[in-house]
């Protein structure tokens, strides 16, 4: 059975030109990945005025626009394990080339939504399914091409995508304001697209696949294996029936799933909360675009703060803040208020997305880690889906959006609550599962076969 590939004397080299080591490059396409891949879900909020707005050309009411997010979450859900298990099965840079063409199909299909059937269709499923590849994937590759320096990758990558998401915010309210619901989205589309699909070219699965080793990579630390498909496939199989007999692989879901039902609703309701004090569309949706720019730097930080100090006070953190901060906006009435609330708002909503990766490796290690990071990711797109649905049925009951501000609140702080249940991210919780592997899949014996074919390369080219 075959389990290297032949090794490569380029693998002796873990550098490019000038010192830039390729997994760089790497986090700067998924950087652009995620800029464009987030769009539509973190600029969800503005269009659900234009939705509702009777005078408009749909007229439809928030309990239905909210249903139709509930299903862009809920389908999103069911995809992202699917995603993330793909990704683990034929390689991350094939889910990227499948996102750039979703991505531009879904959008200009998206600019001929007129009805409820096609919205829900468009949005809630084909969307949602582009959001899935988009993101689970290229979260979860990063993981792979750093040793050491995780914390500061994830945290840049995911500071990328803040800095994204708040440029988008007003340029969708501009443009739909500006230009009209079909053009707006078939120009984010077509350009968005053909971004992901001109850098699929240049992206690479793991280090092996261009020849070097993982950044951080120091003496003595083991070689990067590149196992046949067979192989891999085995790997992944025992991996995951080792991780589910942890309670971290329910929990941090969970967690997830809390956090994101948290501030979900804030994404979605904020900016009918805005208008409905009657600030223009334009200016609410800078709420949004605040929201976003003030999550860059928890954004940024946390991962790394994650890396140091444990996982557990850094989403214990985030959460609270993200929880207690939504008591500004039952005394908001100004446009400046909301903006306030938005700078608060943002250092806790940044900080409870960023910090899985490093979790998943303080308490996992370096094992294939994409499906769980889907099932992760699944819970937190339930989480949005329940939020998104209840707080539409409350509005709708109510007639007032006070409730739904206190169910943001409560989803955070228990959240809090089921962190504290975590274990301590000291050491892995699950050390010795490659020794349920045979022989072949153990990268001890893989790497002393590695060893002894590159011994023999070197030799035969010592005596060429």
């Amino acid at each position: 059975m075959a389990v290297l590939s032949p090794p490569k004397i380029s693998s002796l080299s873990a550098r490019l030109p000038k010192s830039i080591h390729y997994a760089w490059v790497i986090v700067a396409i998924l950087s652009v990945v995620q800029i464009v891949g987030q769009a539509i879900g973190m600029a969800a909020g503005v269009m659900v005025a234009p939705l509702n707005d009777p005078d408009g050309g749909f007229g439809w009411s928030l309990g239905i626009i909210g249903a139709g997010l509930a299903v862009y979450y809920l389908v999103g859900a069911i995809f992202s394990p699917i995603a993330g298990w793909l990704a683990d099965r034929y390689g991350t840079r094939k889910m990227m080339a499948a996102a750039g063409v979703s991505f531009v199909t879904s959008m200009v299909l998206l600019g001929f939504v007129s009805t409820l059937w096609q919205f829900f269709l468009v949005f809630g499923v084909l969307l949602a399914f582009t959001q899935s590849i988009a993101m689970v994937p290229m979260i979860a590759a990063v993981s792979g091409w750093f040793r050491h320096r995780l914390g500061l990758a994830v945290g840049l990558l995911w500071a990328a995508g803040g800095l994204g998401s708040a440029a988008i915010a007003p340029a969708v309210g501009f443009l739909l304001e500006n230009v009209g619901w079909r053009a707006t989205f078939w120009s984010i589309g077509i350009v968005g697209g053909a971004m992901i699909l001109v850098l699929v070219p240049f992206f690479r699965n793991n280090p092996t696949d261009k020849g070097i080793r993982a950044y951080g990579v120091r003496d003595g630390d083991p070689e990067e294996i590149s196992w046949s498909k067979t192989v891999e496939k085995l790997r992944l199989k025992t991996f995951n029936q080792h991780i589910r007999k942890t309670k971290e692989f329910w929990n941090l879901p969970l967690i997830h799933s809390l956090g994101c039902a948290g501030h979900g609703i804030i994404l979605i309701y904020s900016i009918p909360i805005a208008v409905e004090q009657g600030i223009s569309l334009t200016a609410a949706a800078f709420i949004l675009s605040l929201i976003n720019i003030f999550s860059i730097g928890s954004r940024f930080l946390t991962p790394m703060i994650a890396e140091r100090v444990g996982g557990k006070p850094a989403m214990v953190a985030a959460l609270a803040i993200q929880g207690v901060t939504v008591l500004v906006l039952f005394w908001a009435g100004d446009a400046w208020n909301f903006y306030v609330f938005a700078i608060l708002f943002g250092v806790g909503f940044g900080g409870e997305m960023s910090a899985y990766p490093v979790v998943n490796r303080q308490y996992f290690g370096t094992g294939p880690i994409g499906t769980f990071y889907g099932i992760e990711i699944m819970g937190a797109l339930i989480g949005h889906a329940v939020a998104t649905a209840l707080a539409g049925f409350v509005i709708f009951v109510t007639g007032s959006f006070a409730p739904v501000l206190v169910i943001s609140m409560g989803f955070s702080l228990v959240g809090v609550i089921v962190v504290m249940t975590l274990s301590p991210s000291a050491k892995v919780l699950i050390p010795d599962w490659e020794l349920s592997l045979p022989d072949y899949a153990r990268p001890s014996v893989a790497e002393a076969r590695a060893d002894h074919d590159r011994s023999a390369l070197l030799e035969q080219l010592a005596v060429d």
